[in-house]
């Protein structure tokens, strides 16, 4: 054992160090300011695992620990994934509990030692419909946003209990108090706009949505984020169970990203020379294979 372990020890680093210079290449060039990621089928991958499926959850703990680092460690600024769903609670008790228990301990686990936060400079928000969850998971969760509320180098938002209805119902109510209040009875200053920015992501400060990444195969956003995915969010559906993902799925989705900005740049550089050299026909020609 202790010559093995002896062996893997190099091995380990050597990893570790292609790993950092494989995410340092990729650094350069655009990353998005902002990756969602709904991390479905632990329990799938638990069953398949031979385990009951609510030690899914841990493992998927675990991935999304080291998802996270590979994030922040190519300097994207918001992070926001989907933890709990409001319909969740209507999973049997016993899986309920066991998940709120696991929020508790790591949410714990974040406010005493949070080295990763603390390294990366991540604020730490939890989004949802907080009153829902027991008093001492909300007790966590706000031990654990004090902790990080002096860290403003990234963002990781925590949707939890959470689902989009509800954050837009809120939004278009904010909104509509707001108005009122300014003296708008019949809305007309509300805009689509104005309900952005009522949204709980944009509370918290958080950029547009550039990425959206769903895992397990399951091809729906289920409520999760459905205002901020827009014509700009690149979606992925990956048939990998959440447990499952890591470097080898996310540098794809990454390079694809990066194409489709340098697309649109040379896109708009070849748009800005033809108006400059006033190329009118050219410019029409394009403008009419667009349409």
């Amino acid at each position: 054992m202790g010559l093995l372990a002896l062996l893997q020890s190099p091995l380990t680093y050597m990893k570790t160090q292609l790993t950092h210079l494989l995410l340092d290449i990729i650094a350069t060039g655009p990353v998005p300011r902002h990756i969602a990621f709904e991390m479905d089928g632990n329990r799938r991958y638990a069953r398949r695992q031979g385990k009951e499926g609510r030690e899914g959850h841990g493992d998927g703990f675990n991935t999304l620990l080291g998802v996270l680092q590979l994030c922040l460690r190519l300097r994207i600024k918001c992070v926001t994934i989907y933890a709990f769903a409001i319909e969740n609670f209507n999973r049997p008790k016993e899986e309920v509990d066991s998940l709120m228990k696991l929020a508790e301990e790591r949410l714990v686990e974040i406010a005493e030692s949070g080295e990763m936060l603390d390294k990366y400079g991540v604020r730490l928000n939890v989004l949802g419909k907080r009153d829902l969850l027991p008093p001492n998971v909300q007790a966590a969760v706000e031990k654990a946003e004090s902790m990080t509320r002096h860290n403003n180098s990234a963002t990781l938002n925590v949707c939890a209990p959470y689902a989009s209805q509800h954050e837009i119902t809120t939004a278009v109510e904010s909104a509509i108090r707001e108005a009122i209040d300014a003296g708008d009875l019949d809305g007309s200053t509300i805009t689509e706009h104005t309900l952005n920015s009522h949204l709980s992501t944009s509370l918290a400060g958080s950029p547009p949505l550039d990425i959206f990444v769903r895992t397990s195969g399951v091809k729906r956003l289920s409520g999760f984020l459905t205002w901020q995915c827009n014509e700009d969010t690149q979606i992925h559906m990956v048939d990998t169970y959440w447990p499952e993902f890591g470097l080898f799925n996310l540098v794809p989705i990454l390079l694809e990203y990066q194409r489709k900005v340098w697309a649109e740049e040379r896109k708009c550089s070849s748009t800005s020379q033809l108006y400059r050299t006033g190329n009118e026909k050219e410019l029409g020609d394009r403008k009419e294979r667009e349409w």
